[in-house]
């Protein structure tokens, strides 16, 4: 069909469902764009996933080998036979029950008094206004930026000195290294938990006040609980970072008398590798390396969506 115009010339009408031609073409190539953006993004993730579970992959089966099939065989991952008595030579020869057992008691302390004095110091920090606020805040922050290393001599020093007057936080002791830990976790609980405070809503802490909550009761009461998802993200996270910290505890727990008295799972796993004389127990040295990891594969695996939903809760809000 046509259509005649003021000038006097026909025209063909456009059907108002016919989409433009631009458009049309617009919209294919949108498409392939959008088809081959899905395809590298998926072959990206399988690449990385591979790059991740291989070295795992490798090193839990290098556990089940005999030391020369480690040694004259070490890129296979089927082993001749499996040979379980290698985690238990490792957990008894190795001490590592004892080093387990060590890294547990320092965690649980470290763990604990992070999470409180973290939370404490954010909730403060995000929801009070007083002068002073926004250094404090920027002094937390300043503790992300430093690396540990640079700490090393005057922590070292320090904490000898210090036993000297309180034999309870001197070298291979447990409260010291607890902490140590919960300074060197605190800047970046205060950063995580100061942005997660900031989105819990004003009108259920008027409410608790209104009703005659006290601050401490408001904090511990209310918005604690509300606050539930960021501190197990975090929480998480502190238990990653100190369960693998081997640093400190190599800089501070030295050894006593030869004996894995106080030493942690880090340390212990240095005790399977360099320790040994002439000895080479590389098959011993990779179930003990699968047994330290395993239960930080399984800590992640059981709150992996406790950590996405807390890392994600503050955008919905």
């Amino acid at each position: 069909m046509s259509t005649a115009t003021h000038d006097g010339l026909t025209r063909p009408e456009q059907s108002p469902d016919t989409p433009p031609a631009r458009a049309a073409g617009g919209s294919a190539a949108a498409a392939v764009g959008g088809r081959f953006f899905n395809g590298f993004s998926h072959v990206f993730l399988l690449v990385w996933a591979v790059m991740v579970i291989y070295p795992l992959l490798w090193v839990v089966m290098s556990a089940l080998k005999t030391d020369s099939e480690v040694i004259r065989q070490p890129l296979s991952l089927i082993p001749a036979k499996l040979n379980w008595d290698n985690f238990a030579r490792a957990w008894s020869a190795g001490h590592l029950g004892s080093f387990f057992l060590n890294t547990v008691l320092v965690l649980a302390g470290s763990v604990t008094l992070t999470m409180l004095l973290g939370s404490m110091a954010a909730y403060a920090l995000a929801r009070y206004e007083f002068r002073g606020n926004r250094l404090i805040y920027y002094v937390f922050l300043s503790g992300l930026t430093l690396p540990i290393y640079l700490a090393a001599v005057p922590l070292f020093k320090g904490v000898y000195n210090t036993s000297v007057y309180f034999p309870l936080l001197g070298p291979n002791k447990h409260l010291m290294l607890i902490l140590v830990y919960v300074a060197w976790s605190l800047s970046f609980t205060v950063f995580f938990m100061h942005s997660f405070f900031r989105t819990l809503p004003n009108t259920i802490a008027e409410a608790a006040m209104v009703d005659g909550a006290s601050h401490s009761r408001l904090f511990f009461s209310v918005m604690l609980p509300m606050s539930k998802p960021g501190l197990i993200s975090i929480g998480i996270f502190n238990v990653l970072g100190q369960w693998n910290q081997w640093y400190l505890p190599t800089l501070l727990m030295q050894s006593v008398g030869g004996e894995p008295k106080n030493q942690v799972i880090a340390q212990g796993l240095i005790e399977l590798s360099v320790n040994q004389g002439y000895k080479s127990d590389w098959s011993g040295l990779f179930a003990g390396v699968t047994m330290a990891m395993l239960p930080v594969l399984v800590v992640y695996i059981i709150f992996q969506r406790q950590v996405q939903s807390g890392l994600t809760a503050g955008v919905g809000k």
